[in-house]
């Protein structure tokens, strides 16, 4: 999710933002979809009845999105297929006292896979976890023992508020990557610390990142979500702190970023200056086209829909052959 740690559902105390008082994610667009539509959204969120009363605070919350609202977008989009990330672990923020929290993890995991589960040929689930939660590893495992779970884990560190400076933390996420690697599940990862709690972020966690959580999850594909960032747009100079150290190390070839992508969910909205394009743009070709991956986020609010998303993606100055190259792109745990 985006918006900082509002959009990220960081702290239940705080009024929500201007998204979560709108209409429900729809596909109404009377055009044709693109013809150079990407072929997968690698960064969608569901929302259960549960998560969507979660985040009602008397003024209106965000609207339940199910499974055939998404394939609504999709179609409108032109793209076949679809990453839900689970957002279970908003019941394990630690800024909110949940009763019964991990039974409402439970639920809101099997409520992605049971979506997903409807249009297999289309949709697939990775279930969620705060990795600080005791029960973090329990879930885990019974997520990698579902059909429709055992494809991947999301991991939100400002959510979770995951401080990877502290030796803890780091020593806590290398267990939960290295169980995710023993299980052959995929990681997605909401790097960005915590921004209303003003953690630190930046170089220094991005290279704990790379030499510390890697290794742990050698053989599976690791996704960085919101290219390091948290989005809308591309103007968090910590983030981009964050994203050159691990630019730099997949330009360098560096072995520990082998099945290391990185997803633009976010990042390229309308409003970011020419300024920024350029230096996303130099970013993207840094890394390479070939390991960018389209995402559009929760279709909720503001949130521009996946076919507004790519429309704004194709505002960055990429050649077409880049375009091409990351509309094309697949994660492996899709082959």
């Amino acid at each position: 999710m985006n918006r900082r740690d509002f959009l990220t559902f960081a702290a239940a105390s705080v009024a929500l933002p201007a998204w979560a008082h709108d209409a429900p994610a729809s596909a109404t667009q009377a055009a044709p979809p693109p013809a150079d539509a990407p072929l997968v959204d690698h960064h969608q969120h569901l929302f259960s009845p549960a998560i969507a009363r979660l985040l009602d605070t008397g003024a209106g919350g965000p609207s339940v999105i199910a499974a055939k609202d998404m394939i609504a977008l999709l179609d409108a989009a032109g793209i076949r297929r679809a990453v839900l990330l689970s957002t279970a672990y908003v019941w394990g923020s630690p800024s909110r006292k949940i009763e019964d929290e991990y039974l409402k993890v439970r639920a809101e995991n099997d409520f992605n896979g049971a979506q997903a589960a409807l249009y297999p040929d289309r949709l697939l689930a990775f279930c969620s976890v705060n990795p600080l939660k005791d029960y973090a590893l329990e879930e885990l495992e019974r997520c990698a023992a579902l059909p429709d779970l055992k494809h991947g884990l999301k991991l939100h560190f400002g959510n979770s508020d995951v401080q990877l400076e502290l030796p803890e933390h780091a020593a806590r996420l290398r267990q939960v990557f290295a169980a995710a690697n023993a299980k052959k599940m995929a990681i997605a990862v909401h790097m960005r610390a915590s921004v209303s709690k003003h953690r630190p972020y930046g170089a220094a966690q991005a290279r704990i990142f790379l030499e510390q959580l890697l290794p742990a999850a050698p053989d599976v594909t690791v996704q960085v979500a919101h290219l390091a960032g948290t989005g809308p747009g591309y103007g968090d100079p910590p983030s981009d702190e964050a994203l050159g150290v691990l630019a730099e190390a997949v330009a360098a070839h560096d072995p520990r970023t082998k099945r290391l992508w990185f997803d633009a969910a976010t990042m390229a909205n309308p409003d970011i200056t020419p300024p920024q394009r350029e230096k996303l743009a130099q970013r993207i070709r840094q890394i390479g086209a070939d390991r960018v991956l389209f995402g559009s986020d929760a279709a909720a609010g503001k949130n521009l829909r996946p076919r507004e998303s790519w429309a704004a993606f194709r505002q960055l100055p990429l050649s077409e052959a880049e375009f091409k190259r990351i509309a094309k792109n697949v994660a492996p745990y899709w082959k």
